[in-house]
């Protein structure tokens, strides 16, 4: 037990160094190579060379900024669904959330051009984004009414697991009918990309990140006590109702702001707690929500390398095949040792 407390910090250390590291290989990487004394010019503010301060300050930084925001929400988001739900298969998108900032994209994409109605001005103001966030909020304020109708947690899983069935056939009706056009532009959304998130967008997307992963902090000893079960948490006072709704608000803050500006990206929120539990060796949630959201920074920094490796050789991957291919061998190994206990 002491050894634990030990290794601790050394491994939060250890993350930190690597989230640094990984950032500075991200920035560095690309279909234009700069050196680092070249991108150290730039944030410093004495570069030579306006091309490379254009590259660096206007799109790799923010890339990497959108990568470390991206995995902390959607790592956190995943913590706590898993916790409140005492189910290792939950992820951010349990609750139906991704499957509304779909609709939301497809019928903006899909449906708009078919009914003549794309070209109202606030609808195109509202963009991929906007209609993404609007269609993931939907979808949490109605599992939020439902959650004080329902007092089974199960059931409110079970029902979220139905919204997104059903979300996901009406998506699938508006991809047959769509146009060529419209159905490559919704496609490409649906890979998911941090590269695409603007100087402009960031400022909206990280203060809203930001809210969502204090919110997740306020809620840590929360879950904590919902480790125990319902009963002894309400034997010990702790009001369920709300901090269910802060949990279900802080979901939706992380991951439907993370799918409206990225697109939805899996796996991270679903396997990265599972990592943490697994290095970090304990269910202290006061451990695990900085362990996860370091550990999905770094696997997001590292999946935005990789997809800059390969841009090198001409060919641009989706960062959603690469965060799919980290985290399925996770999930599995995390099958297999259940089934073993």
């Amino acid at each position: 037990m002491q050894s634990r407390y030990i290794y601790t910090p050394i491994l939060f250390i250890a993350l930190v160094v690597g989230c640094v590291a990984a950032a500075i290989v991200d920035i560095l990487t690309g279909s234009t190579e700069i050196p680092l004394e070249r991108v150290w010019a730039t944030l410093r503010g004495v570069a030579e060379d306006e091309t490379i301060a254009t590259i660096v300050l206007r799109m790799r930084l923010p890339k990497v900024a959108v990568a470390v925001a991206a995995g902390a929400a959607l790592s956190a988001s995943g913590l706590q669904m898993q916790t409140l739900f005492r189910n290792p298969l939950a992820g951010p998108y349990v609750l139906g959330v991704n499957s509304g900032a779909s609709l939301g994209v497809a019928l903006f994409t899909l449906a708009t051009p078919m009914l003549g109605i794309s070209s109202i001005p606030w609808l195109v103001s509202a963009g991929v984004t906007g209609v993404a966030w609007i269609g993931s909020a939907m979808i949490l304020l109605l599992v939020m009414w439902l959650s004080r109708k329902i007092r089974n947690i199960n059931t409110i899983l079970i029902v979220g697991m139905m919204l997104s069935s059903a979300i996901s056939a009406v998506v699938g009706i508006l991809q047959y009918i769509g146009s060529e056009e419209a159905l490559k532009s919704f496609v490409v959304w649906t890979m998911g990309s941090v590269s695409t998130v603007t100087v402009e967008q960031l400022k909206v997307l990280m203060p809203v990140v930001a809210i969502g992963l204090i919110l997740a902090v306020v809620v840590v000893k929360p879950l904590n006590i919902l480790l125990l079960g319902e009963g002894y948490a309400r034997t010990m006072g702790l009001n369920i109702k709300r901090s269910r709704a802060i949990v279900f608000l802080s979901t939706t803050l992380l991951a439907g702001t993370v799918t409206a500006f990225c697109g939805p990206i899996g796996f991270i929120g679903l396997a990265m707690p599972h990592v943490a539990r697994i290095t970090f060796r304990t269910a202290d949630h006061r451990v695990l929500m900085p362990a996860a959201m370091l550990w999905g920074a770094l696997s997001m920094l590292l999946c935005t390398v990789v997809c800059d490796v390969v841009a090198r050789s001409g060919v641009m991957l989706p960062v959603n095949t690469i965060t799919s291919l980290l985290g399925i061998p996770v999930i599995i190994y995390v099958v297999l040792r259940n089934s073993h206990r």
